[in-house]
């Protein structure tokens, strides 16, 4: 699919997905998932119905990064249906935003209309440290392009999408109730999306933490873009990897941000659930 193709082919191949997904299942949830880098371990708390590798659905890009699977779960999590991409798409792998983007497009075709999304960020904010978690209460989009360009179709949303709550203040105000009864510790933040996949050098940590930034990543953005493109509610939740301080700057493998998700993880596990079974059915 590429970036100048015609709006209707984008309908045809988003229905050519939804049809063949709906030959495996035909639950309809209305909540969408994406896990980001290191963050799989939520799946394993969906009480699974089936999981469609993505090279089985049509027009479905092909996760390439380490940690991503690479699968769409459907099930129940506290009782709730929902679908969770299991591994995303990034742009310095080589596809088009409008590739990148197109499984949101399919999972609001098959009636999602709220997604959570997470990612492993680094953090700007000096008050952040590594396996902190942080509500995205906005976002900064450095990554030189965006999925909404080339024709639109009005079907899915409008040419000039709204942008001043594209993260649900809603779902921000409920997550932090959440986590006190929880007792987790939760900060609240601004993302920067940029292209990678290199890190970010001194200057460029001191710019972005200049323009406001408060943690850094290579996703996100391009989702949340489509998402509220076409209306969905949107809810996003970073996980702090390392710390991106330029005077005490560290290098950093993938490795060592793999394992800091991993201890984070289940503080986020247990957000993102508990957020689940408050929101309406």
């Amino acid at each position: 699919m590429s970036q100048t193709a015609p709006v209707s082919l984008l309908r045809q191949h988003m229905q050519e997905a939804v049809e063949v997904i709906q030959r495996t299942t035909a639950l309809q949830p209305r909540i969408g998932i994406i896990l980001g880098t290191g963050l799989g371990e939520l799946a394993e708390r969906i009480e699974q119905e089936c999981a469609i590798p993505y090279e089985n659905i049509p027009h479905f890009p092909i996760s390439t990064v380490e940690s991503h699977k690479g699968r769409l779960i459907f099930g129940h999590l506290r009782n709730r249906p929902v679908v969770a991409m299991q591994g995303r798409f990034h742009y310095y792998e080589g596809y088009t935003m409008q590739q990148i983007t197109f499984p949101v497009r399919v999972l609001y075709a098959l009636g999602v209309r709220t997604l959570l999304v997470s990612n492993a960020a680094g953090g700007l904010n000096p008050l952040f440290r590594r396996g902190d978690l942080m509500l995205i209460v906005d976002h900064i989009n450095l990554m030189g392009d965006n999925p909404l360009i080339g024709p639109n179709d009005e079907s899915l949303g409008p040419r000039f999408p709204d942008m001043s709550e594209p993260y649900s203040q809603r779902l921000i105000a409920l997550a932090e109730e959440l986590a006190l009864e929880l007792r987790l510790k939760v900060y609240k933040g601004v993302y920067v999306a940029v292209a990678g996949p290199n890190l970010e050098t001194r200057a460029e940590y001191r710019f972005l933490r200049l323009i406001g930034a408060d943690a850094v990543g290579m996703s996100t953005v391009p989702e949340v873009l489509v998402a509220r493109h076409m209306g969905m509610e949107v809810f996003g939740l970073s996980i702090i990897t390392d710390e991106c301080f330029p005077e005490a700057l560290q290098p950093l493998s993938l490795e060592q941000v793999l394992e800091a998700a991993r201890t984070a993880e289940p503080k986020m596990t247990s957000l993102i659930s508990e957020l689940v079974a408050r929101l309406p059915e």
